[in-house]
């Protein structure tokens, strides 16, 4: 081959040019011991000589130690030239053309073979080679390097890069190629999720996050940031939208159950119906049945059974109340005036301890003349609700010992939980 050839030619050159000058050498050194020395100076120790010079003398006049000089410079001439031969035959597997060395370089290369060689050329020789092994790793990891961006970016490798090229840095840019593939295939899985998030939601997604989501390649760490939060606010509008479907629902099985609740609670009999019964029989078989307006179970009050009195009958159904033996109301907890606009209300709620039952007892009264009976003769109790009610509402209870206002005084102008109250002070 022609890089066998010019190897040879070199290593003979190299050799003519080390034999030349090691006969020069020689010469010199001859001429130097045939001129005449002075009688007084005595010879220098071999250890004063340059090593470079004493080399060249002890290889001429030692026969044993020039034969172990000629032997390592031959192991080291063969190994250089093996050496060589391998990074060359490298360099034509890998396909990489070969740089013309220095000839200087080259001539020190196998200078080596000589049987004097020099110290300066061993020195040449390890750098070249130093030199020649940083090329050749270089240009292994540079084909290396083109390899994986071409396998990166989809395209067939342009020459094929032997397994023995292969080093750490080989191995370092397939891992970042890995890497690179994971990142574009994570990017377009976030993509593809925004995409389906946005639809589910009911959204419809502008002309450039159609174009940003097509893009495979081009999702960065911002875009992650992206997805998240586009993901984030599909699922919280997915779910404001369950919740108000929800709501929607609870809402109209709401509306269904009180319907269903009040006509089954309207069907179906209070528990102090039958003492209503019992009041009303009472009441009309002894003062007869015109004595009352109505009748009802206040639903809003406890279930508590209800007696309206007519206004001319409400003192004498009060006493009946109260005197009658399988009624005997004897308690009377609370007294109350209320304001209607179109009329007024006494409300008076009666309890029995004998039969342990309860009644509330009412009458309506005109509410220009609000005017009734007290009933502070019956139950002592009345005094003061009746005394609160005139002071308040402007209710006149007939009978009353001392009917007077309990709470704002006899100077106080109006009544204040009347409809039509107006503060008479203005700063009050």
């Amino acid at each position: 081959m022609s890089g066998d050839k010019d190897l040879e030619q070199l290593k003979k050159e190299a050799a003519e040019k080390a034999k030349a000058a090691a006969l020069a050498k020689r010469q010199a050194k001859a001429a130097g011991e045939a001129a005449p020395k002075p009688a007084a100076e005595a010879p220098k120790p071999p250890a004063e000589e340059s090593p470079r010079a004493a080399e060249p003398v002890q290889a001429a006049g030692n026969a044993s130690s020039g034969g172990d000089a000629d032997d390592l410079a031959k192991k080291k001439a063969a190994a250089a030239a093996k050496a060589k031969a391998a990074a060359l035959a490298k360099k034509k597997r890998e396909g990489i053309v070969d740089e013309p060395a220095a000839p200087v370089k080259e001539a020190q290369a196998p200078a080596e073979e000589t049987a004097a060689p020099q110290a300066s050329s061993n020195d040449a020789d390890d750098l070249a080679r130093r030199k020649a092994e940083a090329v050749a790793k270089a240009k292994a990891a540079a084909a290396a390097k083109r390899k994986a961006m071409e396998q990166a970016g989809g395209e067939a490798p342009a020459a094929p890069v032997a397994p023995a090229a292969e080093t750490a840095a080989d191995a370092g840019d397939d891992d970042l190629a890995k890497k690179k593939a994971a990142a574009v295939a994570k990017a377009k899985a976030a993509a593809a999720a925004k995409r389906k998030a946005m639809e589910l939601a009911g959204g419809e997604a502008s002309q450039a996050a159609k174009a940003k989501a097509a893009v495979s390649g081009g999702d960065t760490g911002a875009d992650a940031t992206d997805d998240e939060k586009a993901k984030a606010k599909a699922a919280a509008v997915a779910k404001a939208k369950a919740a108000a479907a929800a709501k929607a629902k609870a809402a109209a099985a709401g509306k269904a159950g009180d319907t269903a609740p009040a006509a089954s609670e309207a069907a179906a009999p209070s528990a102090n119906q039958p003492y209503l019964d019992k009041y009303v029989k009472v009441i009309a078989e002894n003062l007869g049945a015109d004595v009352l307006e109505d009748s009802y179970i206040n639903k809003l009050s406890k279930d508590v059974p209800t007696l309206v009195a007519k206004r001319d009958t409400y003192f004498k159904l009060a006493q009946f109340l109260k005197y009658n033996e399988l009624l005997a109301f004897d308690y009377l907890s609370e007294l109350h005036g209320t304001d209607f606009v179109t009329h007024m209300e006494v409300y008076v709620h009666l309890f029995s301890y004998k039969n342990r039952q309860s009644v509330a007892l009412k009458v309506k009264i005109d509410r220009d003349e609000p005017t009734i009976e007290s009933l502070q003769p019956i139950w002592a109790g009345a005094n003061w609700p009746e005394c609160e009610a005139y002071d308040l509402l402007g209710i006149k209870f007939t009978g009353h010992p001392d009917l007077h206002r309990i709470l704002l005084g006899e100077e106080w102008v109006g009544h204040p939980l009347r409809k039509d109250y107006e503060p008479y002070d203005v700063e009050v």
